[in-house]
């Protein structure tokens, strides 16, 4: 279980509304936001502990990891660029130890667009190879209609790895090991040893249909995948961070890993008897599992799309 900190060890700026754990309106790169979404530099920051010296921040972007202790902060995503004062005031919260890297699970803007500031403030950028890449061109998000300009010098990842990177600090064992063809084609996933953690990126979307970039090397397969490989690693005591949505456990990885795959086989199905993408909407392959899992901004139609896409590929 969780264990939330003390209201003088939670963030709170300039006495606003509190913004809430993030969730399908928690960025604006993966959402759409509303009118009322104030503005970044105004959004508070929370911070839960989760096991040890690993705990779970919340603010506008994908959730973050955080692992403290004398050896200094290890940081797993920086969300937005207006979002850096509140992070770090988050973290100064928790220690007075610097932050000695952050590493990026994926090149979205909303996990990777506070690189430039960490790395100005002396932190070390860690990412897959494929990060790097992506984050050097530009880059275009057909289902989103964005494109995505390359990222200046400053933000790109400094040390990159193609399989597994390891680190040993705060008294934990940190694997991140990369996911292929899953959220995206640089996907990491970390392991906190000791602290029986895993931070899952967007690979997961706790209570969501997920966000599947298949653009840049992402797909359902490979997402299923990917879940399948965390779930030989974990027990049920382990803790598991997702990219968005709340603090979650195998049990819930579980029935994420079986939404996904049985909704990827009944599109299949539908494709392979050749029916078109409308077709297969009104069919409603997602219609066993929209109440639970279509309430975020990846609407039941808009996920049969993005999975039919994929699979036509």
């Amino acid at each position: 279980m969780i264990a939330s900190l003390t209201p003088l060890m939670l963030l709170v700026l300039s006495g606003l509304p509190a913004a809430g754990h993030a969730n399908e309106d928690s960025n604006d790169e993966e959402t759409s936001t509303s009118a009322s979404t104030p503005p970044m530099e105004e959004i508070q920051v929370t911070v839960d502990q989760v096991s040890g010296p690993v705990y779970m921040l919340t603010g506008r972007g994908g959730n973050l990891g955080l692992c403290i202790g004398e050896d200094g902060v290890f940081l797993i995503d920086d969300q937005y660029a207006p979002m850096t004062p509140a992070i770090r005031q988050a973290v100064a919260q928790l220690t007075d130890k610097p932050v000695r890297f952050v590493l990026n699970t994926h090149w979205h803007s909303d996990h990777t667009g506070g690189n430039e500031n960490f790395g100005e403030f002396g932190a070390v950028i860690v990412a897959h190879d494929n990060v790097r890449v992506r984050l050097s061109s530009d880059q275009v998000m057909p289902f989103m209609g964005r494109e995505v300009p390359a990222s200046p010098a400053g933000a790109l990842p400094v040390v990159t790895f193609n399989d597994t990177v390891s680190f040993h600090l705060n008294g934990n064992t940190i694997r991140a090991f990369h996911a292929a063809a899953a959220h995206t084609d640089g996907d990491a996933i970390v392991h906190f040893d000791e602290a029986n953690v895993v931070h899952m990126g967007d690979i997961f979307w706790n209570g969501f249909y997920p966000f599947i970039d298949s653009h840049s090397g992402g797909s359902i397969r490979g997402t299923v995948a990917a879940v399948d490989t965390v779930l030989l690693l974990i027990d049920d005591e382990t803790a598991v961070i997702a990219g968005h949505g709340a603090l979650g456990d195998r049990a819930q990885l579980i029935a994420y890993r079986d939404m996904l795959q049985g909704i990827a086989d009944r599109i299949q199905t539908l494709l392979d008897a050749g029916k078109t993408l409308e077709e297969t909407q009104a069919a409603g392959p997602t219609a066993d599992w929209d109440a639970e899992w279509g309430g975020g901004f990846i609407k039941p139609e808009a996920f049969v799309r993005m999975v039919y896409e994929d699979l036509a590929q």
